[in-house]
């Protein structure tokens, strides 16, 4: 059985200042507490395409495994190494991210689909992120009849750990808004 849910959350912030909290968002060291499932996380490469304009990135992010503790100790693994890869369109302004976990694919697969968009109501000052996020746990004999329970509990962790992400975006976003108003007023 695969669970699979999708949300939506506008920051109140331009494109360009949300995606540049979404770039930020690992490396701010006063993160490190509110993400900290999330335990490394590596640039694989990088590329200008420069006929499109479009960019295009790969990381590569250690996490904490998903799912209850006692799941990761059958499973003998306490991290989880995953993909994520990105596609940045200037001219559209369109930012989009999708992340795959790499390792433990025979226990369980997650996908995370994250678009960020100008705004409909307001395309200048606000930005509408979506997320869809897809979990599935590949039944094992001794966890087949917990495997939609361990689903659900994965779903609940999946959304917990995106509301930690959308507080820390939120708060890059404030301190890039306050950094641009120093700037132009020094100006």
């Amino acid at each position: 059985m695969v669970r699979a849910y999708s949300q939506e959350h506008t920051y109140k912030h331009p494109w360009e200042r949300v995606t540049a909290a979404s770039w930020r968002k690992f490396a701010d060291p006063e993160n490190k507490r509110t993400l900290s499932h999330i335990l490394e996380v590596d640039t694989l490469n990088h590329k200008l395409d420069p006929s499109s304009g479009k960019l295009y990135t790969t990381r590569a992010i250690t996490i904490h495994a998903p799912g209850p503790w006692f799941v990761r100790k059958i499973i003998g693994q306490d991290i989880c190494h995953c993909v994520e890869s990105t596609v940045v369109n200037a001219q559209s302004r369109s930012m989009q991210l999708a992340t795959r976990n790499i390792s433990l694919q025979k226990f369980i697969e997650v996908e995370e689909k994250i678009r960020y968009e100008p705004h409909p109501a307001n395309p200048i000052d606000w930005t509408i992120c979506k997320q869809e996020t897809s979990i599935r746990i590949k039944p094992l004999s001794t966890l087949a009849s917990m495997a939609e329970k361990i689903e659900q509990r994965c779903v609940d962790r999946f959304q917990q750990n995106s509301a930690k992400g959308r507080e820390v975006m939120e708060r890059i976003c404030k301190y890039l808004e306050a950094e641009s108003r120093g700037i132009s007023l020094r100006s």
